[in-house]
């Protein structure tokens, strides 16, 4: 058996540059590249071996160690988690800034490969600058703490146990029911040390994603409960785009006469025209979502892991004979709200479905013109929203309406955080699948920017826009700076609101006078948070680090902007000042967030009381 001599870190990123996947019949590199940001624990490890010997792989520096994983992640979820970047990081504090951004990941079920420096495995050093110290567990180290937020973690402590953990890893990376983080600890000085590894070790490998069907008998059970169903309800989730089945799913609603919700990861999967659309759903859902779920006798969840946002803390659904069938490639999500288990791909489980309703002649009971009556009086409530006018300034929903018809219908908007998500869910229209790129499995203030870098590098034929308030913008914009390195054009549109105010507005909710979520100086007689607002210029902000930037106080200069940001060859930057307390809420949504039974505040105690009523009349649990 021949042999070839190389460091554990140039054997990785040679492992790396030989992975393929293959959907369909379709091949594709899985590995695109390495995004790293250096330090004493991988520069002369990793980071020697990008220097003279990555092969193909493509390294992208990054500016923050967290937004550069929520870039890679955004790349793996605009390319349907065909093809990955993976993270390299120095010890200690630049490993522990990808945590966050590794369970954002993992909670989308997006896979990311992270390659964060370690300490030295032969301890002759020790401690090392930047080594955490556990006198009751010399092992532990800072990438322990991945452990919780990663679907695969190991440590390479000699070079030759590289060979069994990169095969692993691609295991998980390539399942789509077990993908997310994918951990490879490396201490400094393995990365540096050689080994005699097998040639056919650095062979090409296909990992071959084969479709999962559905088992025979939970068809049969599948059928039985929708044989008795008349009013069912569709909520389609992101793994109906990662399985590229939009297609199958109309074709089994228009089968059927089924109405099509969407959760925050499945938006996109069906145009907003289509008369069984009915929109988001959950406590950023449409009114039309909300009230057939409150009637449904039967939710069929296709590829969606559920969550609160999604079942309005599963008050959504009023019916007490409702019952759920889910159709998913990850065992834990398809067992969810007692529901029964169709463990399949999205695509062939609908297929499948569709031809055994088929023949029993299945068909819902929804009344001639109930669902498009409800959409339509949706259809003129977002109308309404768009033109909102108010003397004092821009509303939220106004902005969103001129930037919805200005941007066209195959441009591309990432979010993730703040008051936009709910406005985006309700009144976001669409018309093509993989325009509405949100992540809001965790809701990660941050990801917008550094998002949309990715899904530009996935998409460089298409307008990308990061939809991101003041907030989100402030804690992470780095990888700007990254976009106009590479080339790699998008427009971020900044809605500045003068702070937090989607949770200044839940604060208001649940009886507080509302403190410490909005950009005001410290008030001299009070000593709180209460003066004038701060007067922050983020357009001279992003002009500082070379980005194109307008102002956009109307409806008029805002459509103007946008049309000019179009024309730009570099990353763009629009600031938007919008009123606060202008954004979407309510429509017969509720969401469960514990308020305090004991407060000096009347106002506190009384919603607690709210909150405990709207709890004892919800029957599922």
């Amino acid at each position: 058996m021949s042999r070839i001599r190389l460091t554990m870190a140039q054997a990785l990123l040679k492992f790396l540059d030989q992975q393929y996947i293959s959907v369909d019949g379709v091949e594709t590199k899985f590995v695109k590249g390495v995004m790293g940001i250096f330090g004493h624990g991988n520069v002369t490890g990793i980071g020697e071996a990008l220097e003279r010997s990555a092969g193909e792989l493509q390294y992208i520096q990054g500016k923050n160690e967290q937004g550069m994983v929520h870039s890679a992640a955004a790349y793996a979820k605009q390319t349907n988690r065909k093809q990955i970047y993976a993270c390299t990081s120095s010890i200690g504090p630049g490993a522990l800034n990808m945590v966050t951004a590794a369970a954002t990941a993992t909670v989308n079920r997006i896979p990311v490969l992270l390659l964060p420096g370690d300490n030295f495995a032969s301890r002759q050093p020790d401690p090392v600058l930047q080594q955490l110290e556990d006198s009751g567990d010399y092992t532990v180290s800072a990438t322990d703490c991945f452990k919780p937020v990663s679907k695969y973690w190991d440590r390479i402590i000699r070079p030759e146990q590289l060979m069994s953990a990169a095969v692993q890893a691609m295991r998980v990376l390539t399942n789509p029911a077990e993908t997310g983080a994918v951990t490879l600890a490396l201490p400094q000085d393995v990365q540096a040390e050689a080994y005699d590894y097998p040639e056919s070790f650095f062979s090409k490998r296909v990992h071959y994603v084969d479709r999962c069907s559905p088992a025979p008998a939970a068809l049969l059970r599948a059928v039985e409960l929708m044989k008795g169903k008349k009013n069912p309800l569709i909520m389609a989730g992101g793994g109906v785009l990662y399985s590229e089945a939009a297609g199958e799913l109309l074709e089994f609603a228009e089968t059927f006469g089924i109405p099509v919700a969407e959760t925050q990861a499945g938006k996109s999967v069906i145009s907003w025209r289509h008369p069984l659309s009915v929109g988001g759903v959950g406590v950023t859902g449409t009114l039309a979502a909300n009230r057939l779920a409150q009637q449904a006798d039967l939710i069929i969840g296709v590829g969606t892991r559920y969550s609160d946002f999604t079942t309005s803390s599963k008050s959504a659904f009023e019916n007490t004979e409702v019952q759920f069938l889910n159709i998913n490639v990850n065992g834990l999500d398809a067992s969810k709200l007692n529901g029964v288990s169709l463990i399949a791909d999205s695509r062939e489980g609908l297929n499948a479905l569709r031809e055994a309703l088929s023949a029993v002649q299945y068909r819902s009971a929804y009344a001639n013109g109930d669902i498009l009556a409800l959409k339509e009086q949706w259809d003129a409530e977002v109308d309404r929203l768009y033109a909102l006018e108010n003397e004092q300034g821009l509303t939220q929903t106004r902005a969103l309406g001129v930037i919805n018809r200005a941007i066209g219908s195959s441009a591309v908007i990432v979010c993730a955080a703040g008051s936009l998500p709910g406005d985006l869910h309700r009144v976001w229209r669409c018309e093509e699948p993989k325009t509405y790129h949100m992540e809001y499995g965790f809701s990660c203030m941050g990801y917008e920017v550094s998002g949309a870098f990715g899904a530009a590098l996935a998409e460089p034929n298409r307008e990308v826009y990061a939809l991101v308030g003041d907030g989100s913008y402030l804690m992470l914009h780095s990888e700007i700076v990254t976009s106009l390195q590479e080339g790699t054009k998008f427009t971020v549109l900044l809605f500045d609101n003068h702070g937090y105010q989607c949770i200044h507005n839940l604060q208001r909710g649940h009886g507080s006078d509302g403190f410490g979520n909005e950009f005001r100086y410290r008030d001299a007689e009070t000593g709180r948070l209460t003066g004038s607002y701060m007067p922050i210029d983020f357009a001279a902000h992003a002009r500082s680090m070379g980005v194109k930037t307008y102002k956009a106080g109307t409806a008029e200069q805002l459509e103007e902007a946008l049309r000019q940001a179009k024309e730009e060859t570099v990353t763009t930057l629009i600031e938007i000042p919008v009123l606060p307390g202008t954004n979407t809420g309510g429509y017969e949504s509720w969401w469960n967030v514990g308020v305090p039974e004991v407060s000096a505040s009347g106002k506190v105690v009384s919603a607690h009381k709210e909150m405990k009523n709207r709890i004892e009349q919800i029957h599922l649990f």
